[in-house]
């Protein structure tokens, strides 16, 4: 693989990261929020089993002391690339100011289980209805 799509990959990936933390976020927002306002789709099982699993799967990482698989293949593209993992290009250094803080690893563990629980409790002050079949 070229250093040049090595990098290009690893940008495509920081996107990726980028948006499966604002589906995360932005459905533990919006749950509640739409559960007040009557909108049926934040009680769509689907999506709501997607969500539940998406954040438990982040705080049993963080847990285990792992790191994201979507971090590693991005930091090993920047490698590929000739890229230092903290110097990249445009796109990648704003999103990596946006995606990672420097906090010590107990901080992400506290944070990420903590959210894991707000969403579990969300299933039952939001309670999600099955997905009816059209």
């Amino acid at each position: 693989m070229s250093p040049a799509l090595a990098g290009l990959l690893a940008d495509a990936i920081l996107v990726a990261h980028v948006g499966v933390v604002l589906f995360v976020v932005g459905v533990a927002l919006l749950v509640p929020f739409g559960a007040m306002r009557g909108w049926r789709w934040v009680r769509r099982r689907g999506l709501r089993l997607l969500h539940l699993g998406a954040i438990v799967f982040i705080a049993l990482q963080a847990w285990l002391g792992e790191l994201c698989p979507l971090t590693v293949w991005e930091m090993d593209l920047r490698r590929l690339a000739g890229e230092a993992t903290h110097a990249q290009s445009f796109i990648g250094y704003w999103l990596g100011r946006l995606l990672y803080i420097d906090a010590p690893w107990w901080a992400f563990v506290a944070a990420y289980t903590a959210f894991a629980l707000y969403v579990a409790a969300l299933w039952r002050w939001v309670p999600p209805v099955r997905d009816r079949r059209r």
